[in-house]
């Protein structure tokens, strides 16, 4: 998920079912730490008084993307409670993705944590802290149905081009398997490849996959041949050793899939709930 050289970031407004209810409880128990407007709310140091700042990477749909020009998604409505919690609301920044990686924003003071459906790996741990795991993924192959394309190995043995989104996991097992993947930058881009045939198959999260098949166009033109358990899961991060915020962050999620609104969340914007998906063992 490479963002091109010289992109600016954007800060952006979360909208969801549960935006509303955190607006209304916006600041109510914040208190002034007299450092350049940074509070601390219920023990959680924010960078923002008043806000939850959120670095996130767009498009990236269904767990963030910006729909009648507000940001929405999975991702976005799970991070929603956590502001709810803190009594504070959530603002979001786009980023590129790589800085999720070194945990840069989160390092240079810009975020208090990063939420784009963002894979846990051991290299990835040393820069950043993650939560519990919020979302198992598998990997998706795309191609067009008119293709004759009919697996992932069947790319490589009809010679075709196969495309990846930059920086992610679905480019990282593509290269393990042997291919050398066109990259583009972002989700939208790597279905762009594909409907105008600079790749004839990608790989990328099932769930975005399952998001693009949603549109009735795209469901006619396109199909999944290859659904790849590759046993990622997704965390949100935090700056290495802020366990106060790791703490409500994992609070919110244990929360709210014990009263349902996990499965609420779920339902809106991934599809019918799949509770092996939605909790998967800790990593």
């Amino acid at each position: 998920m490479k963002t091109p050289l010289g992109r600016r970031t954007r800060v952006l407004a979360a909208t969801t079912a549960t935006a509303a209810l955190v607006l209304v409880a916006a600041g109510c128990s914040s208190s002034d730490s007299g450092s350049g407007g940074k509070t601390t709310v219920k023990g959680v140091h924010l960078v923002k008084g008043g806000q939850l700042t959120t670095c996130t990477h767009l498009p990236y749909p269904p767990f963030q993307s910006e729909i009648d020009g507000k940001v929405q998604g999975f991702d976005v409505s799970l991070i929603d409670l956590v502001a709810k919690n803190l009594g504070v609301k959530q603002q979001i920044l786009d980023t590129p993705f790589e800085n999720f990686k070194t945990g840069a924003f989160l390092n240079s003071g810009q975020c208090d944590l990063a939420a784009a459906g963002m894979t846990i790996t051991a290299e990835r741990k040393k820069n950043v802290d993650f939560s519990d795991p919020y979302f198992e993924a598998t990997q998706a192959v795309l191609v067009a149905k008119s293709s004759g394309i009919t697996s992932l190995p069947d790319v490589k043995a009809k010679g075709k081009k196969l495309g990846a989104q930059a920086q992610t996991t679905g480019e990282d097992y593509a290269k393990s398997k042997g291919f050398d993947p066109v990259s583009f930058h972002s989700s939208d881009a790597v279905l762009n490849g594909l409907r105008t045939g600079q790749v004839q198959a990608v790989v990328i999260d099932y769930p975005v996959v399952q998001g693009w098949l949603k549109d009735k166009a795209n469901a006619d033109a396109f199909k999944v041949v290859d659904n790849l358990k590759t046993g990622e899961q997704y965390g949100f991060t935090v700056k290495k050793g802020n366990k106060p915020l790791l703490d409500a962050v994992n609070k919110a999620l244990k929360d709210a899939k014990a009263d349902g609104t996990y499965k609420k969340i779920y339902e809106q914007w991934i599809g019918p709930y799949d509770a092996s998906a939605a909790s998967p063992a800790a990593s």
